[in-house]
């Protein structure tokens, strides 16, 4: 592996330093923005479902790690393996990760999904996350045209942080015909995070054909790869474009410190090199430090951990107007939901939702009907909605 260069580097003085503890729902002032809430199981029997997405006739499709991609009907019924994948590298944190529907879907059928890749001649111990489009046939049981349009690089032995989430761009509300994909550092290699020869700790941004757009950040340069467009990340596990229409990022750090980033063109998050998270077990990453010159600061950390993985804005109504715009990420390590306020850009407070969720949440999204849904993270895994308390059963009168 080549030694991560020495880069210039603007310390961004917009850090918020929340306490490390959320806080309650029941903080909340107006009774109107807490809604008692709860999730309500729509289907089971997931194998570690990873990523969620709503299809146009009101049906889920839901990827597993293991490597199948599952349509769920409306009603909850799961139906056999969408045929078609390529060859998935599964195990560890790899697997069929995130998908991603085409902003013209309902005319084109097309899907994006991100995969942990084998290395030459079908090697799973060296692999890489790597970026397929498809068409999903109309009647949904297949893949065709399936087409690999980005793959990491190097290949490399691990089974960790292959990071793996797809967002769409958009350009004053419009898609500009190009993908970001937020990929992970492999744990071991985290000094490549700094290395622009390298994909790893990265956000790239590709066309949709996976052709480098002519305005990607670092194209010009010659000690750069050209999909680049942010670096310095560690393990990125949520990714949604926000209110402001910029890509925002949240991603583990390693004791302590993870994290929510807006990734700019050109910018550097600073991993390794700067972080609010010492090394599992205890003692410095590096020289311990959490800011230098030309390393942005995250918008919020958390430390101590959640994990937060899966990340949804709230633009509908369904839980009272003062919710809208406002994030919601899901957490494995803290098996729950978090609601963050935001204002200017800024994170400026944090609420437990679902606290007594008791369950590693994977993924959340919006769906088209204005409900938050989640997916758990287990051998029997589960896609729930996010929906008010049913009002207590009244107690028959006695006769």
């Amino acid at each position: 592996m080549r030694p991560a260069l020495a880069l210039p580097l603007v310390t961004c003085a917009a850090l918020l330093a929340l306490s490390t503890h959320a806080q309650p729902l029941a903080a909340t002032p107006a009774a109107a923005d807490a809604p008692r809430l709860e999730a309500r199981t729509v289907a089971k029997g997931l194998e570690h479902p990873w990523a969620l997405a709503f299809l146009p006739d009101g049906r889920y499709l839901v990827t597993e790690k293991p490597g199948r991609l599952r349509v769920i009907e409306a009603d909850g019924r799961v139906l056999a393996p969408v045929a078609g994948l390529p060859a998935i590298a599964a195990g560890g944190q790899g697997g069929l990760l995130d998908v991603q529907l085409d902003s013209d879907f309902a005319r084109n059928r097309t899907l994006y999904f991100c995969f942990s890749e084998a290395g030459p001649g079908g090697d799973k111990a060296v692999n890489s996350t790597a970026l397929a489009r498809a068409r999903l046939s109309d009647d949904a049981t297949r893949l065709d045209d399936v087409k690999v349009i980005f793959s990491q690089q190097p290949k490399y032995a691990s089974r960790l942080h292959f990071g793996c989430r797809i967002v769409e761009r958009r350009v004053d509300g419009k898609p500009d015909g190009t993908l970001f994909l937020a990929l992970g550092e492999r744990s071991t290699a985290k000094e490549e995070s700094q290395n622009l020869r390298s994909h790893f700790g990265k956000v790239v941004r590709v066309g949709k054909d996976g052709s480098v757009p002519a305005d990607n950040p670092l194209r010009q340069r010659a000690d750069a790869l050209p999909e680049i467009w942010s670096w310095g990340h560690r393990n990125p596990q949520g990714a949604a474009l926000g209110p402001d229409g910029q890509l925002w990022v949240h991603e583990h750090g390693a004791q302590g410190g993870d994290e929510i980033n807006r990734p700019m063109a050109g910018r550097n998050y600073g991993w390794p090199v700067i972080t609010h998270g010492e090394n599992y077990g205890g003692g410095k990453i590096g020289v311990g430090i959490t800011a230098k010159e030309g390393m942005e600061q995250p918008l919020l950390h958390w430390t101590p951990s959640i994990a937060p993985s899966g990340m949804a804005f709230i633009t509908s109504d369904r839980y009272g107007a003062a919710w809208k715009g406002q994030m919601v990420v899901g957490a494995l390590k803290s098996r729950m939901l978090e609601r963050l306020a935001l204002q200017d850009g800024r994170v400026t407070a944090r609420h437990l939702l679902l606290p007594e969720l008791g369950q590693r949440v994977r993924d959340v999204r919006e769906g088209p009907d204005g409900w938050l849904y989640l997916l758990t993270d287990a051998s029997n895994g589960q896609l729930m909605r996010v929906q008010p308390q049913a009002a207590p059963q009244a107690a028959p009168k006695a006769r």
